[in-house]
């Protein structure tokens, strides 16, 4: 029969960090010696569903599209870049440090500006400080050597305009597509992964006649916010707010944000913002290049307009890390389980022999896991006892559980047990791959 119990959501996030580093899904960097504050890895399981995510991404806007073409651009790229795009003199914040504490606040964070928050102290008076990392680049330190980490993947994007036309021969509108770190040094991150000094980005740049930006905007904005709802976030849990005339960002005509009800508040998973053609504009003019599209129809050069979706692959993970968390009543125990999408969770299918101590056993369990792996993430698990092996795979979101048995030498079927409904079957073994792939593409 089909199970069922009382599902409690939860959204504490301190329950969803425990979860995290219980299983795998993400630990504090360098944490042998301390951590380094809101520096974090991905465990195996982390970086399966990071990965699962980029990839469901990138299948919805470069596979099923024929107007987006994906690149990856590099990290370091030349200091003019960043004078053009302006990041050099307008990318800071105000922040204030404490003379006594030695930490550093955001201004706009501080309800006195003079007084520091942890410990009472005197706070200095507010500066300017660039959100970019500095280094240097080749072997002499010295003023001519100093680049910067990307604090975005955008301008890799367009500094390819001219090259994307001249190789490709690509016809308005048409958009780039990339995923790749970027690096901020931000005063105050913290909440977890969900902003931090590096993190990845997933960013479109789609270029369109000026005349159709505002139809291309509104267009985006809806097909973003569609993507994370396929996806299995709740819509309860997920709004769009446009900003305000006071928000916009200096080259931003319109913009508009995903946001996600985490615990801590409604916070920005995605922008999808109106750039106008300010970018192009700037690099044309520091590089000397003519970066104006050409139109064969009316024979006219022009600058394009930029429709740019851009979101956090850290802060999507997240958020569906979250969105998926459940707790559920059984009998009279807890069972925690994670209902990602099929398509994000880290393992479909877990294979276990019922039996450890029986070798035919175990033997035909990890031939069955090893047969299945070839079409499927599969793992195997002996380590525990059955009932252990389920809640295992339940909090980290596997699809499928398969369980071989000692009726299964004789009649060559096996169990499988579906997540969301604990639900079994019996199911023949040379009818397995094609049950399970039945259930994961449905």
């Amino acid at each position: 029969m089909v199970f069922k119990g009382e599902l409690l959501k939860m959204d504490s996030m301190e329950r969803v960090v425990s979860l995290c580093k219980r299983r795998g899904f993400i630990f504090q960097s360098s944490d042998i010696y301390g951590g380094l504050s809101n520096s974090w890895d991905y465990g195996p399981y982390g970086v399966e569903l990071k990965n699962n995510l980029k990839r469901a991404w990138w299948k919805a806007n470069v596979y099923e599209r024929d107007d987006i073409l994906g690149m990856d651009a590099a990290i370091l790229m030349h200091p003019k870049v960043w004078e053009a795009s302006g990041h050099v003199k307008n990318f800071f914040d105000l922040k204030s440090d404490c003379k006594s504490c030695k930490l550093r606040f955001k201004a706009s964070d501080l309800k006195d500006k003079n007084k520091c928050p942890e410990c009472g102290g005197q706070l200095t008076e507010e500066r300017a400080f660039n959100l970019m990392f500095e280094t240097n680049y080749g072997a002499v330190e010295d003023k001519e050597s100093v680049i910067y980490l990307r604090p975005e993947t955008a301008q890799g994007m367009f500094v390819n305009f001219l090259n994307i036309l001249d190789s490709r021969h690509s016809k308005l509108p048409f958009g780039l597509a990339q995923i790749g770190k970027a690096f901020r040094n931000e005063i105050t991150p913290g909440n977890f992964t969900f902003r931090t000094r590096e993190f990845e980005q997933m960013e479109i740049e789609y270029f369109v006649k000026p005349d159709d930006a505002e139809k291309a905007y509104k267009e985006w904005v809806e097909t973003r916010y569609q993507w994370y709802l396929n996806l299995g976030i709740s819509k309860e849990n997920l709004r769009l707010r446009p900003h305000g005339k006071d928000e916009l960002a200096h080259y931003a005509l319109a913009c508009t944000d995903i946001e996600y009800k985490f615990s801590f508040g409604w916070s920005e998973l995605e922008g999808i913002a109106n750039r106008t053609n300010f970018d192009l504009k700037q690099h044309a003019q520091y590089s000397g290049k003519d970066l104006r599209y050409f139109d064969d129809s009316t024979k006219e050069r022009f600058y394009p307009y930029v429709i740019e979706p851009s979101g956090g692959v850290d802060r999507a993970t997240l958020a569906f890390l979250v969105d998926a968390y459940y707790e559920e009543k059984v009998r009279d125990d807890i069972r925690v389980v994670l209902k990602i999408n099929k398509d994000l969770a880290p393992v479909k299918v877990a294979v276990f022999p019922l039996l450890r101590n029986r070798p035919e056993i175990v033997g035909l369990a990890k031939k069955i896991a090893g047969g299945l792996k070839k079409n499927f993430i599969c793992v195997y698990d002996d380590t525990g006892a059955i009932g252990k092996l389920y809640r295992r795979q339940d909090e980290v979101g596997t699809l499928f559980c398969v369980t071989v048995d000692v009726q299964s030498l004789e009649d060559k079927q096996v169990t499988v047990r579906d997540r969301d409904t604990m639900l079994q079957e019996r199911i023949g073994i040379d009818k397995l791959k094609e049950y399970l792939n039945t259930k994961l593409t449905i």
